[in-house]
């Protein structure tokens, strides 16, 4: 099944320009994530053809809204928004962080098959996570509620950086109750091609 007139479709929608081989690489991260996902069970979603919207689209639909050389992405999962965002910017440093083995098993094997200079993988917990320096980008996708993820993410900052926060819904409830030391600098509303309901990135940076 060849998926890449759908992801260029898609890229281009989002208003990314991506040449051949970087749509070629996020077609062939799509056919390791569906021949993984049957025997580690990596995502819910099934169906190869719902991986491109929900999945690749979703990712690579922050790309814009990244700032600075370097981007740690926590609790990367299956290696989302991570891997979608390493192959669209090469020219960035990407770490991929997650404490389930099972899932840093399958992104550094993507990363090894897909030949992505750009990207480190990190088995580890956040909290426990000590790199040599501070991100310019946190991502964090359905990671955890904001009075949770911060605190944990803080230490990871650059003093003019940013974390980048993406949500299904508006985070009102979330916001109020986010830690102090934090500010919502903006909420970004996100349209992802074929995927239906509320996206949006907060954007929350240190004070």
């Amino acid at each position: 099944m060849n998926l890449q007139p759908a992801i260029a479709t898609g890229v281009n929608a989002l208003g990314l320009t991506l040449n051949d081989d970087r749509l070629s690489l996020l077609c062939d991260f799509v056919g390791l994530l569906d021949k993984w996902n049957k025997a580690y069970n990596l995502t819910a979603v099934r169906d190869v053809n719902q991986m491109v919207p929900m999945h690749i689209l979703d990712s690579l639909a922050i790309a814009s809204l990244i700032t600075g050389a370097t981007l740690l992405d926590v609790g990367t999962g299956p290696g989302l928004p991570g891997i979608p965002l390493a192959i669209a910017q090469p020219q960035r440093q990407f770490v991929l962080l997650d404490s389930n083995i099972k899932k840093t098993r399958f992104v550094q094997q993507a990363v090894l098959e897909l030949g992505l200079p750009n990207v480190q993988v990190m088995h580890a917990r956040v909290e426990e996570y000590q790199p040599s320096a501070p991100f310019d980008t946190v991502t964090a996708r359905a990671f955890a509620p904001l009075a949770r993820m911060l605190p944990q993410v803080g230490g990871h900052v650059a003093a003019d950086g940013c974390v980048l926060a993406m949500k299904s819904q508006r985070a009102d409830e979330e916001l109020e109750q986010a830690p102090q030391g934090w500010r919502l600098e903006e909420t970004i509303e996100l349209e992802v091609p074929g995927v239906l309901g509320a996206r949006c990135a907060l954007r929350l940076v240190k004070t």
